[in-house]
């Protein structure tokens, strides 16, 4: 029987997706085992227009990359949308929020503002562009849920993403809730599935996974009112990595 093709491919992005597949190292061996990788900038030359599973990384930006991205959709049986970049427009979407882009673009990059891969237009998900099979969450992504992800679909079995918030990691972490240091923190509203890193470091949620499907919106509000934090405050932290999607609401 022979191994799926893999094709990991990037857009708009730091690339720090992959980088998390890299640093899996003895587990990515054991996978390599079960997969034929086929194109992978970050970690090989070879090219391939022939893959069964099509993994994408970054958010789209111009409109070559949607028609190079609907190509890469017709060939492959399987997307996997990689990262926040790919499955939520990431930090990327925020540009859509100002009304003048060349002059922010002219303000970051001075003259090189005109050079070609920087003539963007209004950033998208790659689920704005075409359908996608499954998502990865997270900036970066929990590299052990990737492995869990890539085995299901190697087993011919649905991955079951949690659908519950960021709080739920940190309880079992026994982490402090950072409203308890007067902070303000999306875990109430942020799909979890990270296993509450940032929290455990000593810094809030950022929301990078994006919002559980149906989020406990009285309890978040109770939790707001009890740290004397207002739903302004909440909003300014969600646009980091939420710019465009539908917020939470009762």
């Amino acid at each position: 029987m022979s191994k799926p093709r893999v094709a990991i491919f990037d857009f708009a992005c730091c690339e720090g997706c992959q980088l998390q597949i890299v640093n899996m190292e003895e587990e990515l061996l054991d996978l390599l085992t079960h997969i034929e990788p086929v194109e992978w900038r970050e970690a090989m030359s070879e090219s391939s227009e022939r893959y069964d599973i099509a993994i994408i990384e970054g958010s789209i930006t111009r409109q070559q990359d949607e028609e190079r991205l609907k190509l890469i959709r017709s060939r492959a049986k399987v997307l996997i949308a990689l990262g926040a970049c790919a499955t939520l427009g990431g930090v990327n979407k925020l540009a859509n929020g100002f009304d003048d882009l060349n002059e922010v673009k002219k303000c970051v990059y001075g003259d090189a503002a005109r050079m070609p891969h920087l003539l963007t237009g209004q950033v998208k998900a790659v689920s704005e562009v075409v359908p996608v099979d499954y998502s990865v969450h997270g900036c970066p992504i929990n590299a052990e849920e990737f492995g869990y992800v890539i085995r299901c679909l190697l087993r011919g079995t649905t991955p079951v993403i949690p659908n519950f918030p960021v709080c739920v990691d940190c309880k079992m972490r026994e982490s402090t809730c950072r409203f308890e240091y007067g902070e303000i923190c999306l875990g109430p509203i942020t799909r979890a599935g990270c296993g509450a890193p940032c929290p455990a470091a000593g810094m809030w949620c950022f929301g990078c996974r994006g919002y559980v499907d149906e989020p406990n919106i009285n309890g978040a509000r109770d939790v707001m009112e009890r740290y004397r934090k207002t739903v302004d405050d909440l909003k300014s932290r969600m646009a980091l990595f939420n710019t465009g999607q539908e917020q939470p609401h009762a």
